[in-house]
């Protein structure tokens, strides 16, 4: 009689039908949003030196990288528009023949499956760089700039988006956005919100594509403290309270235990996790070095990051990890 234990796990490991049969976490390409960079221009593809393999385009492109995207299996895109001029109140960002407008009625028209969604913020899109209106000290406004959010968000509507997303991590941002859409006709629009986004190193590649760097000073008076996960807690609850369809955190590799904590808090809320773009430029480097296996070290890390909780991940790996995905189905 054997002294062994009964109770053996690694018989379930024995063969891949069996790893196959009890795996508790499966990746799809359903579960991605893929992050485009829109700018004015004609034929334009743009590479992007900090994010290799990444473009910014202009919008004559967006038909044929929509037809691509839903090729892949990928159900939505989440826009980021270059204006052609800034300035203190970030005026672009809610003109009719703004770069994100004319790009989401691109690609409604090319496409009208995929899935719309728009950045609201003003970060891009002013002069001084910052998320909101400055007093004279430099100071952001917080109520001033709920208004421009929520002109910004009823012209990306008006334009075709299917959700918009705020991404400034304003006080009152959720509500401002949900009260202008269903004053303005727009109840049926949902809010994807930025609810948990940290002042985080991992942002760097991010702004040096979208121009979207701050003049002088940091964003720590709005976004999170990274030492901190309860107030993140906080700031989700205060989120759904204000009407968020979706909860989104940001980044998501140094902050797992966070997306867990959001999902445990608010299990009945669809939940987004952002692998940004220094998460990204960090495996592409290793990658590039022979360091790392890139399709292997893609797909573990989109993993875990849906393991942890997230229903949604928002990732510039989306369209390479969608056909390494389609690749292991065959």
């Amino acid at each position: 009689m054997s002294s062994f234990p009964t109770n053996r796990p690694r018989r379930l490991r024995r063969t891949p039908a069996l790893r196959r049969m009890v795996r508790e976490t499966e990746l799809n390409p359903a579960d991605f949003i893929y992050p485009l960079f829109v700018q004015h221009g004609h034929n334009v593809r743009q590479p992007i030196v900090s994010m290799p393999g990444q473009l910014r385009l202009s919008v004559d492109q967006l038909a044929a990288e929509a037809a691509e995207i839903l090729t892949l299996g990928i159900p939505a895109v989440v826009l980021f528009g270059i204006p052609a001029h800034k300035d203190p109140v970030g005026a672009e960002n809610f003109a009719d023949e703004g770069i994100v407008q004319q790009a989401v009625r691109a690609l409604k028209a090319a496409a009208p499956d995929l899935v719309v969604i728009t950045d609201v913020c003003l970060c891009e899109y002013t002069d001084h760089g910052h998320c909101g209106l400055l007093n004279e000290q430099g100071e952001i406004l917080n109520d001033p700039t709920l208004d421009i959010l929520v002109r910004a968000a009823i012209s990306h509507v008006q334009a075709g988006a299917d959700i918009v997303a705020p991404s400034g991590m304003m006080d009152g941002m959720v509500q401002a956005i949900r009260s202008g859409l269903d004053d303005a006709g727009y109840s049926h629009i949902p809010i994807m919100s930025y609810a948990v986004k940290y002042a985080s190193a991992y942002y760097g590649p991010f702004r040096d594509a979208a121009e979207g760097a701050p003049r002088f000073g940091d964003r720590k008076s709005h976004q999170l403290d990274p030492a901190n996960a309860r107030e993140a807690l906080r700031e989700a609850a205060l989120d759904v309270a204000e009407g968020a369809d979706f909860l989104m955190v940001k980044p998501a590799l140094a902050y797992l235990d966070i997306i867990a904590r959001v999902r445990a808090a608010h299990p009945q809320v669809p939940l987004a996790a952002y692998n940004v773009s220094g998460e990204y430029a960090m495996i592409k480097a290793a990658a590039a070095n022979g360091w790392v296996d890139e399709k292997k070290v893609v797909l573990e890390t989109l993993l875990g990051i849906k393991r942890a909780g997230a229903d949604l991940i928002l990732t510039y790996h989306a369209k390479e990890a969608a056909r390494w995905l389609q690749e292991q189905a065959a």
